[in-house]
């Protein structure tokens, strides 16, 4: 094992620098733009792919990085470009990582390419969780799928809400109930292919934050996939629900459902999202208080705004802590024995909102307007502690774990 560092090497700062130049050069001047227009930002998105940050093989190098430290960083410098086009660029990315978490070989090879394209025919992907009465009470999902043993293909029926990228997606991966009997264990995650009949677009949704990213309801209506877009096969999946069921009966060791192995692995990478946020609104709001006058001197002049920014730094530089030491933990295979993944979204999540809220403050009625991006950042950060896991779903992980109890 490599010995213990918290500084990155040669070649991640090479891929940070290079990200943050991507970031700076082509995101930032769009995003005033596509936050405006509340649309997918396919432009923006073809350059990332034509440069080779959106591709398979450029996340994979990132998710195999030995460090972790490989897709914190790439979500960390994106983010911090903005967040509405960093998530259209990385929304695929969750759906990727449900199929890695749940997929066999066969399917990771087959499906995750399909996710994104190439640089000449952009894809996206959506992954399908969260509905109208389920989003953190996984257990009440109401979404179905049924195993028609004659065809050896699932239906599936119901609807998904807060979806990204959902209706425009090429490969939609689709988490429904399979046995209702064992609630938030008896659930499945199933490939929908592109052009699946029954599969179409509800609603769209106008947000508050991160407008140029796509998010809308999917309908499923009598939608048919053959039995191999079962994630994972179902010979593993009876022998799941089996487990499931005798240590319900047992009163036992509780099973993780497909949503959860997905969140758990993506909650790190949320949290990196927030500290490039929070960390953009922090450098505004710095160089404004260094160059903003009042009274005859620089507002940093003064212990109120000084103390802020002293603040906001720590508070940011801790998050990343957290949020490297989760990612760290994850991919040297260190189990989460304090939730420690959780508590690096938490931290991460509640300090974007808290800093971009001071980076407001620091410009005063200039903070407020459009002309100036912390407007935008702000509202931006709202959703890090709403996504992926509520803040108080996150409390309630760390409480369960740190105390064996299962608080409610």
């Amino acid at each position: 094992m490599a010995d213990f560092t918290l500084e990155l090497n040669d070649d991640q700062k090479q891929v940070r620098d290079w990200l943050h130049g991507f970031a700076a050069d082509v995101i930032r001047p769009a995003a005033s733009e596509w936050d405006e227009r509340e649309e997918t930002p396919w432009p923006v998105i073809q350059e990332a792919a034509k440069v080779g940050i959106y591709s398979l093989d450029f996340y994979a190098q990132q998710f195999f990085d030995p460090t972790g430290l490989g897709i914190p960083m790439v979500m960390e410098e994106l983010f911090w470009g903005d967040a509405g086009i960093a998530l259209s660029i990385v929304g695929t990315g969750l759906a990727a990582v449900g199929v890695l978490a749940n997929g066999t070989e066969e399917q990771i090879g087959t499906w995750i390419p399909q996710m994104y394209g190439d640089a000449d025919d952009v894809k996206v992907a959506a992954f399908c969780s969260s509905e109208p009465d389920a989003g953190s009470d996984v257990a009440s999902m109401r979404t179905r799928a049924v195993y028609d043993e004659a065809k050896d293909e699932w239906v599936l029926n119901g609807t998904k809400t807060w979806v990204t990228n959902g209706g425009i997606a090429n490969v939609h991966v689709v988490v429904a109930v399979v046995d209702p009997g064992l609630g938030s264990k008896g659930h499945a995650s199933f490939i929908v292919p592109p052009n699946t009949p029954g599969l179409s677009q509800g609603q769209k949704f106008k947000k508050h934050g991160i407008r140029a990213s796509h998010t809308a309801e999917v309908v499923l209506e009598d939608v048919r996939v053959p039995g191999h877009c079962l994630l994972g096969g179902k010979e593993k999946l009876d022998q799941r629900l089996a487990r499931a069921r005798e240590r319900a009966a047992s009163g036992g060791e509780r099973v993780k459902n497909a949503a959860m192995a997905t969140f758990e692995a993506s909650r790190p990478a949320v949290g990196a999202m927030a500290v490039g946020t929070a960390r953009a609104a922090y450098e505004v709001a710095l160089d404004y208080a260094k160059t903003r006058t009042q009274f005859g001197r620089p507002i940093i002049d003064n212990q109120g705004v000084a103390f802020q920014l002293a603040d906001m730094r720590t508070q940011i530089d801790a998050a990343r802590l957290l949020v490297w030491r989760a990612s760290w933990m994850a991919t040297t295979g260190k189990p989460f024995t304090s939730a420690e993944g959780s508590m690096s979204k938490l931290y991460a999540s509640e300090t974007a909102k808290k800093v971009t809220a001071q980076a407001v403050q620091i410009l005063g009625g200039n903070g407020f307007t459009r002309e100036y991006p912390v407007e935008r950042m702000h509202r931006d950060a709202a959703i890090y502690t709403i996504f992926e896991g509520t803040s108080e779903i996150q409390r309630l992980v760390i409480a369960r774990s740190l105390s064996g109890m299962q608080i409610r």
